[in-house]
This record gives C-alpha cells, sequence and structure tokens, in this order.
C-alpha cells in the first residue's frame, strides 16, 4: 500500500520511480497509482531487472 505523504505534492509534476527488480509488476502499478491520485501529471519506471514473463505450453491443433 502506498500513499502520498502529508505536506509533500507531486501535482502536475513527472515523477519517476526507480525499483531495482520487477517481477510480477503489481508493486510498481501499486506506487504508480498513488502517484497519479496524488496528482503526479506522468509517472515512468524504471528498473534495473526484471524477471522473464513465463511462457505458455504451445497450442497444437
Amino acid at each position: 500500500m502506498f500513499f502520498a505523504l502529508p505536506g509533500q505534492t507531486v501535482r502536475g509534476k513527472s515523477v519517476i520511480l526507480v525499483d531495482d527488480v520487477i517481477t510480477t509488476g503489481a508493486t510498481a502499478s501499486d506506487a504508480v497509482r498513488a502517484l497519479r491520485e496524488a496528482g503526479a501529471a506522468r509517472v515512468y519506471v524504471l528498473a534495473l531487472a526484471r524477471t522473464p514473463a513465463k511462457s505458455r505450453p504451445p497450442k497444437w491443433g
């Protein structure tokens, strides 16, 4: 759960969110949502690494 600190404002600003690893993206998504609700104009997410997407088994005929 993320929220903007009282007295701090991001309204109308662009924000860069830096994370070390993104696995499912849920944490980054929640943080972006909180920043947007606090009024951020744009939110960019940068990460050093991410886990590979789960591959699906091939569909046969």
